[in-house]
C-alpha cells in the first residue's frame, strides 16, 4: 500500500472497531484473520489492472493470471500462512471472448498448483466497451504449525533481513517473480519472526509500514541491500532497489540470536541478507556507503496518486 492508501485505509479502520476475539487480525496487514470457533480463517483481495499492473500490448494473457494469483499468494507468505482457495472475479473488454479467457484461466492455475492453492470460484462480467482489463483475487489461507505473523511485532534491537533481491521489477521480473511460501513457512518454523512483510510497494515503503505499526524506527546499510542484476544494470541500482517495487521479496524482523540460528541452518537457494536493524528513533535512517547516517523517506510506488488526503 502506498501513503495515500495508508491514510484511507487507517481512515476505513476508524469507521467500526472490530471484536479482537472475532478479527484477531483486522484492516491494516497482509491478511485479515476471522476466527471461526476453534479454528481461523486469512483472507486477502488484490485488483490489478491492465496498464497499471501489467501491460496487455506486451504481457500475455498467462502471464496476467500468474501474476495476480501470485500477489496473493504473497500475501499468504508475508504472514507465515497456508494457501487454501481462491476465488477471481474479471472486468473484460467488450472484444474478449472465451479463448483469452481460457489463456487466463492457464495462468491463474499454474501459479495456484505450485502450492496447492485451487481455484473454487469468482465472477465474470464484461464492459459495453473497450474499457481495461482488470482481474481481482480473494484468497484464503489457514494458519501453519507457527502463528501468523503481523507487521506490528518488530522491537528495538531486531535484526531486519529480506530475502533474494531487489529492484528492477520494470524489467519483466514482476511477471515472473516466485511468491516466498516456501520460505516463509521454513523461516516461521525455524525461528521466531517478530514482524513481517513483502515488498510490494518498495523496501523504503514496507519498512516503513512495519516500523509505524510496531511503534520502532529502523537504520539499514546501503552497503547490504542486495541488489538484483536487473538494477544494477539501470543508472541507480540503490533506488531502484529502495523504491521500485514489485519485488514481492520477504521483509522481516527477529531477534539477535534468532537471526543467528537461522542463518546456521538456512540451506535453501533463496538468499536471506541482514540489511539493519531496528531501533528506538522513532524514524527510518540508511547508513549511506559512505558511512553518512541519513533519513529515508518512504519513496515506493503510490497506488492513489491521483486522489488527495481522506478528511
Amino acid at each position: 500500500m502506498s501513503a495515500g492508501e495508508d491514510e484511507i485505509t487507517a481512515w476505513f479502520a476508524r469507521q467500526k472497531e472490530l471484536s479482537i476475539a472475532d478479527f484477531p487480525i483486522g484492516i491494516g496487514d497482509d491478511m485479515a484473520q476471522i476466527r471461526l470457533g476453534a479454528e481461523s480463517v486469512f483472507v486477502t483481495t488484490d485488483m490489478l489492472l491492465d496498464g497499471v499492473h501489467f501491460d496487455l500490448r506486451k504481457a500475455t494473457l498467462e502471464q496476467a493470471g500468474y501474476k495476480a494469483m501470485a500477489v496473493s499468494l504473497s500475501d499468504c507468505a508475508a504472514m507465515a500462512t497456508i494457501p487454501v482457495a481462491a476465488v477471481v472475479s474479471v472486468g473484460l473488454p467488450a472484444s474478449f471472448g472465451q479463448e483469452q479467457l481460457k489463456r487466463l484461466h492457464a495462468g491463474i492455475i499454474s501459479a495456484g498448483d505450485k502450492y496447492g492453492c485451487a481455484l473454487v470460484g469468482g465472477d465474470i462480467t464484461s464492459w459495453n466497451t473497450e474499457n481495461p482489463f482488470a482481474v481481482s483475487v480473494t484468497m484464503l489461507s489457514r494458519k501453519s504449525e507457527n502463528e501468523p505473523v503481523t507487521r506490528s511485532g518488530a522491537l528495538v534491537g531486531d535484526i531486519i533481513c529480506v530475502t533474494g533481491s531487489l529492484g528492477g521489477s520494470g524489467c519483466g521480473r514482476h511477471l515472473e517473480f516466485e511468491p516466498r511460501v516456501r520460505e516463509a513457512m521454513k523461516i516461521a518454523q525455524t525461528v521466531r519472526i517478530n514482524s513481517m512483510i513483502d515488498i510490494s510497494d518498495g523496501l523504503s515503503s514496507d519498512l516503513s509500514r512495519i516500523c509505524k505499526a510496531s511503534g520502532v524506527g529502523a537504520v539499514i546499510r546501503a552497503k547490504l541491500i542486495p541488489i538484483s542484476q536487473a538494477a544494477q544494470k539501470g543508472a541507480q541500482p540503490l533506488e531502484s532497489a529502495l523504491n521500485d517495487g514489485e519485488d514481492f521479496e520477504l521483509l522481516f524482523t527477529l531477534c539477535q540470536q534468532d537471526y543467528r540460528r537461522l542463518s546456521e541452518a538456512w540451506d535453501e537457494p533463496t538468499a536471506i541478507t541482514r540489511i539493519g536493524c531496528v531501533t528506538d528513533s522513532g524514524k527510518m535512517q540508511i547508513e549511506t556507503s559512505d558511512g553518512r547516517l541519513e533519513d529515508l523517506r518512504a519513496a515506493g510506488y503510490e497506488h492513489l496518486n491521483n486522489y488527495g488526503a481522506p478528511d
